[in-house]
């Protein structure tokens, strides 16, 4: 691991990081803010997964986490999006290849070398982080947008006990049932959609829930509503008395406006969690 950068940011590190990722077979960057509670020991962490097009750097510099962050004592994680690199296959399209990665583990050429980005965020990232910084792991929340906040809800519900706590800004709700998810998860994954259900939200809602609590925020201006299918998770998070708040915001659309005006309060709902013990 190689240190890009390092600067003060409410009194903790706002740092960028590469290594050679063993999972997706190139280098990848991460942000990583340390608040100043860490110079004494392991602090909590907050995962905050981005959307589509979006690198490490977008809700790094855009979401305004850090300054909540330092008032709660927290590390966030801002992880990118997918591989990058001139071997990491790519396509024309925005919505698929790199800036695209799904968090899922491809199975289908050409995306299968590389784009592994589930192991990436489920085991490779949290067992560099918990080697190289002052993180206490048994402590975790996770965050996401969009894109991010279908990873988000995904991988909390897949992974029980390790997250206390996980959010969403106006996520991808119902992949399986959206041209914003049956594109690209069959092109990574194949055709036989049984094996999609582990990356729907709403289809995980419905099998498992989650067990802790859940905040979604959705703008009601969003213009990308008809693809993200928020009515389909908010019916599942209802029908199964899920332990959540889903809110759909006056007039705010799909931009890092929208999530930077919300942001405190995910940061704080994380905190009531992550110190509930």
């Amino acid at each position: 691991m190689k240190t890009i950068s390092e600067n003060t940011s409410f009194q903790g590190i706002q740092g960028v990081y590469a290594h050679t990722s063993t999972s997706c077979k190139c280098d990848m960057t991460f942000g990583l803010f340390l608040p100043e509670e860490a110079k004494q020991g392991p602090v909590p962490l907050l995962w905050f997964l981005s959307g589509l097009t979006c690198t490490h750097e977008n809700a790094m510099t855009k979401a305004g986490a850090q300054a909540w962050a330092a008032e709660h004592g927290i590390a966030v994680v801002f992880p990118d999006t997918s591989p990058r690199g001139q071997d990491v296959p790519d396509d024309d399209a925005y919505d698929l290849g790199k800036g695209a990665g799904f968090y899922i583990n491809a199975t289908q050429g050409p995306w299968q070398t590389h784009f592994q980005m589930w192991d990436y965020i489920a085991d490779e990232l949290p067992a560099l982080l918990s080697e190289n910084f002052a993180l206490d792991m048994s402590r975790q929340a996770i965050c996401g947008h969009s894109m991010g906040g279908h990873g988000a809800l995904t991988l909390a519900m897949n992974l029980p006990g390790r997250f206390t706590s996980v959010s969403a800004f106006a996520p991808i709700a119902n992949p399986t049932n959206s041209d914003w998810g049956r594109k690209q998860l069959s092109a990574y994954l194949g055709t036989d959609e049984e094996t999609w259900g582990k990356h729907d939200a709403t289809l995980l809602m419905a099998e498992n829930g989650f067990d802790g609590p859940i905040l979604i925020d959705q703008g009601t201006n969003d213009q990308f509503l008809d693809l993200l299918k928020p009515e389909a998770l908010a019916a599942a998070l209802a029908k199964r008395r899920q332990n959540g708040i889903f809110r759909m915001q006056p007039g705010y659309d799909h931009s890092y406006f929208f999530i930077s005006t919300f942001m405190e309060d995910h940061v704080a709902f994380h905190a009531d969690a992550l110190y509930a013990d």
